[in-house]
């Protein structure tokens, strides 16, 4: 039996690199199903597993294989499918750590949306960090906010990091980071993740696009996430752009574990299951008030407290 890493998903086939370093592209045996995962895409990037070449073909220079077994994961990051709202997607798994790439402008990332991706990165214990990244186009007004932002971030215990792919800076620090590690890229589609890649790694040379002037919004040039070997030592794994993220399958009394400002006062609360909404004597509550917890961390945490099954961001 031949073990290997798929480093590529295209839906239908995945694209598997050996031990030895050989690319093999295989399908999946039968109705293959993970227990416990109501997945569109049963094998992700990331994925280690265990596949036969098939048997005509092993002989052959270019061969296929199927793959019988994937290893158990060691995390995964996911997303609610597009079209079933009940159903998750898996970007990537067996991550070592997770940059969610962010803009305030070309295109505008909300606090919504890093709070979510953040949640999620909490849920699945994949350690995040934050890049602002075009900082060379901002306005001194959009730079404050970014500021702001990165000491809000920093103040919960995130780490942050300026880049410009344009005046480099930013760039030593960030693969630092990555070295030895496998690392995967998140952001709204034209923050410039591809770029940010191919500015570390120009090897690579990812497919990148301008984003709309009209529109000021991305346009997708990563379909299907990918991984790739750095020369430098480690992984990156390239996602498709993400215009929402769910948080699937989280209990409501968890939620408010997966902000860490919140959870090291749960036990301050009168009660020990509080929802931080309506109880008395909720320190969380008393905090918000204070300005100690931020606002938009808290609106961040009562949108997915109240959202439902429905909800596909």
């Amino acid at each position: 039996m031949n073990k290997g890493i798929v480093i590529k998903s295209t839906g239908s086939w995945y694209s598997v690199q050996t031990e030895e370093g050989k690319k093999i592209d295989c399908k999946i045996k039968g109705n293959f199903r993970l227990k416990g995962i109501k997945s569109t895409n049963p094998i992700a990037v990331g994925d280690h597993v265990e596949f036969r070449i098939n048997e005509s073909e092993e002989l052959q220079a270019t061969q296929t294989g199927l793959i019988t077994k994937i290893v158990d994961r060691k995390n995964y990051i996911i997303r609610k499918s597009p079209n079933l709202s009940k159903q998750s997607h898996i970007i990537a798994s067996n991550i070592d750590q997770a940059f969610l790439v962010i803009t305030i402008n070309y295109p505008v990332t909300t606090t919504t949306f890093i709070d979510r991706f953040l949640v999620s990165a909490e849920a699945y214990r994949i350690p995040c960090h934050l890049i602002f990244n075009k900082i060379d186009r901002y306005s001194p007004e959009q730079s404050k906010l970014m500021d702001e932002l990165i000491e809000l971030y920093q103040s919960i215990g995130y780490r942050c990091l300026k880049t410009s792919t344009k005046t480099k800076v930013g760039m030593d620090t960030l693969q630092s980071w990555m070295e030895g590690k496998t690392n995967v890229f998140a952001g709204h589609s034209g923050v410039g993740k591809s770029t940010l890649i191919n500015t570390i790694e120009p090897n690579l040379n990812l497919k990148t696009r301008e984003i709309s002037d009209y529109h000021q919004t991305g346009k997708h040039t990563t379909t299907f996430s990918e991984m790739f070997e750095l020369g430098f030592g480690g992984f990156i794994i390239d996602t498709p752009g993400i215009k929402g993220f769910g948080v699937l399958d989280m209990k409501k009394e968890e939620i408010s574990h997966y902000f860490p400002e919140m959870f090291k006062l749960l036990e301050n609360c009168q009660y020990y299951n509080c929802t931080h909404t309506h109880e008395p004597a909720c320190e969380v509550k008393k905090y918000v008030h204070e300005g100690k917890i931020a606002e938009s961390r808290y609106y961040s945490y009562l949108g997915l407290l109240n959202s439902d099954e429905k909800y596909r961001n």
